[in-house]
């Protein structure tokens, strides 16, 4: 479903924390338009529920007036309580943007910062210091998950970086040695995806980190890294683990001025702060189809991706991602639809 073109951005709100696999998919949406028409929670008329969407646990909730959303946006905590659920839900809730990316989950292994840090009080400060995210309860063995929107865990990653990096540095000095490194798992649509990388690598003076959204630097890299980088010369390594991709920034000769790296690096940042706010992704899922279905829509969105010059499609086993703005990725994601459904309907006549 098309959310921008449903509703407007305004009068919709997107829902996570939506606890999975304890009661059927209607039953959960009757559960949550029944939450967010209560009073107590400064609900009202609810257009629609959009549930089960293309995230694990993530609603979109659709209201009829757009004072009610600003009203539901301000109730500072929101639990999802019903009888069939046995216990209640503490819910994230947040106004939709036609951005690429709604939230992302992440688990952490903070256990190397134990013997620098009461690893309690460092969650607390990393509380304080980014409020956009939302903290699991941390486990003895110092792992955690957190979730929040791509920008707030960037900045996640950032902190823990340099907090990491001034224990290498001590390390080297006989005060601590840094001999293990913080690990990062991303969860994508209920999905944890084990890293092939380490969190914190050694960064050397030469080099300057940049920390990208995946889809993001997929599309950067498809359409404009490479010039964006030639004009600095500067040469990059990528680093994905899951949602998140780290870039790592070296001067293409010896000679290279230093201020280039960090040119280039403002000059990527920059360059992902616009592509964040313009882009949107739709995804057809694989799932259920037949083989045929499933080869039909990967050689449809392979046929008529040259009338759309802007658009990424990145197929897998199970989905396709299609990545663009979002009036072209309507357009595309329309479009094979129109065409495959025309197939199969001929097809069957026949």
């Amino acid at each position: 479903m098309d959310i921008g073109r449903a509703a407007k951005s305004e009068k919709t709100i997107v829902v996570s924390g939506i606890p999975n696999g304890i009661v059927k998919d209607d039953v959960m949406a009757d559960i949550l338009m029944i939450h967010f028409q209560k009073a107590k929670n400064r609900g009202g008329d609810v257009k629609d529920v959009v549930y089960p969407t293309t995230i694990k646990g993530v609603a979109y909730i659709i209201f009829e007036d757009q004072e009610v959303t600003e009203n539901v946006l301000q109730k500072a905590e929101h639990r999802l309580e019903d009888k069939r659920l046995g216990r209640y839900y503490p819910l994230k809730i947040s106004l939709y943007s036609e951005h690429v990316f709604t939230c992302v989950s992440s688990v952490l292994d903070l256990s190397i910062f134990g013997d620098k840090y009461i690893l309690e009080d460092l969650v607390q400060e990393l509380q304080k210091t980014i409020p956009g995210l939302r903290f699991s309860p941390l486990q003895s063995n110092g792992q955690i998950s957190v979730q929040g929107s791509f920008p707030a865990i960037k900045s996640l990653k950032d902190n823990l970086l340099l907090k990491a990096n001034s224990l290498s540095v001590k390390g080297n000095r006989g005060e601590r040695k840094l001999d293990q490194r913080a690990n990062i798992r991303t969860q994508k649509h209920g999905l944890f995806v084990e890293p092939n990388n380490t969190f914190v690598h050694n960064v050397n003076r030469e080099e300057q980190v940049v920390v990208l959204d995946t889809d993001i630097y997929y599309y950067m890299k498809h359409f404009l890294y490479k010039e964006s980088l030639t004009k600095y010369n500067v040469v990059s390594r990528g680093v994905t683990d899951g949602e998140i991709t780290t870039i790592y920034l070296k001067n293409s000769r010896a000679s290279s001025d230093s201020r280039e790296l960090e040119r280039a690096k403002e000059g990527i940042e920059d360059l992902s702060a616009k592509l964040h706010c313009r882009l949107r992704k739709e995804r057809f899922s694989l799932d259920g189809n037949t083989r045929p279905e499933r080869q039909k829509y990967k050689q449809v969105c392979e046929s008529i991706k040259s009338r759309f010059p802007k658009i990424l499609v990145i197929p897998s086993d199970t989905h396709i991602d299609v990545i663009g703005s979002s009036s072209e990725t309507y357009e595309f994601t329309q479009e094979v639809n129109r065409i495959v459904k025309s197939h199969f309907q001929k097809k069957f006549r026949r």
